[in-house]
């Protein structure tokens, strides 16, 4: 019997595509976002919850994955960070992580799972204005790691570190064809994530049986190359 997979921020963006992507190789699917989805599907179970607000009551007996996807991004000089930003964005992404996975860690273990957790490049590649988050992030690569450790060989833990990926979250900084061909050129490949190419990194670690304790580049080869 095929257990579900947990999607935190199953809505918009990357969560939505993996989400899809899932439903369509027809797995069962608990989603939970703070607001209500617009679509359906039979084998998707959909919950208006704050990632801060899951307990185990919200959970089955038995996991088969778990994908942590919210994210933020706060680019701003460090000068005009404030340490509220800095903890808005440590509590979204890295220790609202941290409670999702205490409250579903036995239901994963019971169910031999996956979890898919998400960085960015900015952590391996520094990048002005972006402290907070990749601060943050840093912090979930860490995570990741030493729970792909600790959870051995019941649960394989890894991570994701896109660059600039096409979704609503980063609609501010694609929001004209002079930003988004600005963005594009940054890239070694010349152009700019889809949630898609994301989601089909996520469906492998999720499924994939001997991988654990890594952190993927999705980023069209801006985290390694060098073209000019």
């Amino acid at each position: 019997m095929q257990h579900p997979l947990l999607v935190i921020g199953h809505r918009h963006g990357i969560g939505r595509a993996i989400t899809e992507r899932l439903l369509t190789l027809g797995h069962s699917v608990i989603g939970i976002s703070r607001e209500a989805v617009d679509y359906s599907h039979p084998n998707l179970e959909s919950r208006v919850h704050a990632a801060a607000d899951l307990n185990s009551e919200h959970l089955p007996e038995f996991l088969s994955g778990l994908v942590f996807a919210p994210g933020s991004i706060n680019l701003k000089p460090f000068r005009g960070l404030k340490m509220v930003d800095f903890q808005a964005d440590f509590q979204q992404n890295a220790l609202d992580a941290v409670h999702v996975l205490q409250v579903a860690e036995k239901a994963l273990k019971a169910g031999q799972a996956s979890v898919v957790l998400f960085s960015t490049v900015a952590v391996s590649q520094g990048m002005p204005f972006h402290a907070s988050v990749a601060m943050a992030k840093g912090a979930v690569e860490g995570l990741t790691r030493s729970l792909a450790a600790e959870w051995a060989p019941n649960v394989r833990v890894n991570a994701i570190a896109p660059s600039l990926t096409d979704t609503p979250l980063a609609s501010k900084l694609l929001g004209n064809e002079a930003r988004s061909h600005a963005a594009a050129e940054r890239h070694p490949l010349k152009k700019v994530g889809r949630a898609e190419d994301v989601a089909e990194v996520a469906i492998l670690l999720l499924s994939s049986s001997w991988i654990s304790g890594e952190v993927f580049g999705v980023n069209g080869g801006l985290g390694r190359l060098r073209t000019s």
